[in-house]
């Protein structure tokens, strides 16, 4: 399961969050626990190079994109391996939706279709759709025209 999807400033405020399968008195916790483990590895990290942590049996890979940093937390199936993967398709809706690796400024402007890819791409927890084109036509927010 995809137990978390975090995005913070360079100033370690969470700008997003989507919590699955995570009790409310853990998600401090996890808060807390990323934006620590980010201050304390990523600076001087290259845009979209990936970090793989691992805290009580779930795994956790991290990145930085642009001022914004992206951490995402998986168990079981989700390992590593997998979580590289999911935040492949994250960072690149995000690049996508923004037009460029985004500022923090340029990341609250599109903060409505960000949110909006970022619930098409996980669902409750799971990798729901990792192709480029299709996250595009979903959140277009256009009516379909047929019937």
């Amino acid at each position: 399961m995809l137990l978390a999807v975090l995005i913070a400033n360079s100033d370690g405020n969470i700008l997003v969050e989507r919590f699955n399968g995570v009790p409310g008195e853990e998600r401090l916790h996890w808060r807390s626990f990323l934006v620590k483990l980010g201050a304390d590895n990523l600076k001087g990290v290259k845009n979209e190079e990936l970090l793989v942590a691992c805290h009580k049996s779930v795994y956790i890979v991290y990145t930085v994109l642009g001022h914004v940093s992206i951490y995402l937390v998986g168990k079981d199936e989700y390992d590593e391996l997998a979580l590289s993967e999911a935040i492949f398709v994250v960072t690149s809706a995000i690049k996508d939706v923004c037009g460029k690796p985004p500022t923090e400024r340029l990341f609250l402007d599109k903060y409505g279709r960000i949110c909006l890819c970022l619930d098409e791409i996980v669902w409750k927890g799971l990798l729901e759709n990792t192709d480029k084109d299709r996250i595009k036509r979903l959140i277009r927010l256009k009516p379909p025209t047929e019937f």
